[in-house]
């Protein structure tokens, strides 16, 4: 619990669009749902989910010391819990064919785009123009008309509010909305049959309506269980917001996982974090890369950055506790040229390549040695680069910069050492 928290309006700090402001202070009500909510949003979703039982991941029971679940909801339809929440909105307005209208940069708009496809209404959704392509092409699919918009998801949200009030359709919120949230808190309900011996429930957080959802079913239904929220350091808005007391808006979030990369949540879920949620933890860039790998490599899981911090932040020992834990994998909707990059960043952060420049006589043969005294260490050569220009060597000296594929962070520290032993001037680069 957050003994003490009191919720208010929103943080002055900041500029925010005139309509994005109306949305999180005229529209927001602190009132918390209720579980009664949550079964009734079940029952509305009954026959239009993916089922998506927890499943036991042994390798990462090992790795953690600990007996790890996985809740794998990057199999859900659209690829992400979004379509809880959005279906049971869409569905439980008036049949009388008024558009829907949203923002989004991936998974609210493909939940609110198939969701308004199943339901028979009309949909427009506002993403930014740099939006990932596969994720503008899935919406489409889905049936919505897409507008691209604005540089940041915040300025899409403040269109699609503004033409939610100009136009009569009705704005469907990504979190600040009891029916919202009630549709995430289904899963919570699934947990309690799926995973009844868990210690504690780990969930990705970024405006918080699904660990609020989530933490209404469980404290509810099983208030032994600890639901502890996890957030990236660089995006940590409702970590800032619950020890504010109110809804906090930061300058700037830049972080992998963009999925939960939000500047400001909303009074609504403040109150339910600070009230149903445990404990709220940061984990950082290379912790959610390591997750990320580990998903790929051990489960088979294609995992979206925001999906795996659950995950990463078990794996970096910061959730309390020896006993069953459960990590929610929100989404799996990468790019795949993204996911590229990502894997790349993921391996550097578990150790797996190493970069290397070292100096060496500018002399026939000296690649040739390097680069065989790397292959008898065991490394496999992945680029390398040779610079006699532009850069700070002597006159007779040459720069290689190396990228080395490594069995795991120990060999990177022995091939350096070893390397070092030999001779050769060697840094470590990034």
């Amino acid at each position: 619990m957050w003994p003490g928290r009191q919720t208010g309006r929103l943080h002055a700090a900041g500029a925010v669009a005139v309509a994005l402001v109306a949305w999180r202070t005229v529209t927001t009500t602190t009132g918390l749902v209720s579980v009664d909510e949550v079964r009734a949003a079940a029952q509305r979703l009954t026959g239009v989910l993916r089922p998506t039982p927890t499943e036991v991941a042994d390798t990462l029971s090992r790795l953690c010391g600990r007996p790890i679940l996985l809740k794998p909801e990057h199999r859900q339809r659209t690829g992400s819990f979004k379509i809880r929440g959005a279906y049971h909105h869409i569905s439980s307005l008036p049949r009388d064919g008024t558009r829907v209208v949203a923002a989004s940069a991936g998974n609210h708009a493909q939940g609110v785009a198939l969701a308004a496809s199943l339901v028979g209404v009309p949909a427009r959704i506002f993403m930014p123009v740099a939006a990932p392509l596969p994720k503008v092409e899935a919406t489409r699919a889905y049936g919505a008309e897409v507008v691209l918009l604005g540089e940041t998801v915040d300025e899409a949200l403040a269109a699609a509010v503004e033409d939610a009030a100009t136009s009569g359709a009705r704005f469907v919120p990504p979190f600040d909305d009891p029916l919202i949230i009630a549709g995430q808190g289904t899963i919570g309900l699934e947990l309690v049959a799926e995973a009844p011996g868990a210690e504690v429930v780990v969930v990705p957080v970024g405006g918080g309506g699904l660990i609020s959802g989530i933490a209404v079913a469980l404290k509810a239904l099983q208030p032994s269980v600890r639901v502890v929220g996890v957030q990236a350091e660089r995006a940590a808005a409702m970590v800032v917001s619950v020890a504010a007391g109110e809804p906090t808006r930061l300058d700037h979030v830049s972080t992998i996982a963009d999925g939960i990369a939000l500047k400001c949540p909303t009074a609504l879920t403040v109150a339910h974090v600070a009230e149903l949620v445990d404990e709220l933890v940061t984990v950082s860039e290379e912790e959610i890369g390591r997750a990320l790998i580990l998903l790929l490599e051990r489960t088979k899981a294609v995992v979206e950055p925001a999906g795996a911090v659950g995950l990463a932040a078990l794996l970096a020992g910061k959730v309390g506790g020896d006993g069953p834990a459960v990590a929610v994998l929100s989404g799996g909707n990468v790019d795949p040229l993204m996911l590229v990059k990502l894997i790349e960043h993921g391996l550097s952060a578990s150790g797996r390549f190493l970069r290397l420049r070292i100096v060496a006589l500018d002399r026939p043969g000296a690649l040739a040695a390097i680069t065989n005294r790397v292959a008898e260490l065991g490394l496999n050569i992945v680029a390398v680069e040779h610079h006699r220009a532009g850069v700070t060597v002597g006159v007779n000296e040459v720069e290689m910069l190396l990228t080395l594929e490594t069995r795991d962070p120990d060999h990177r520290l022995r091939v350096v050492d070893l390397l070092r032993a030999d001779g050769w001037v060697v840094d470590l680069v990034g």
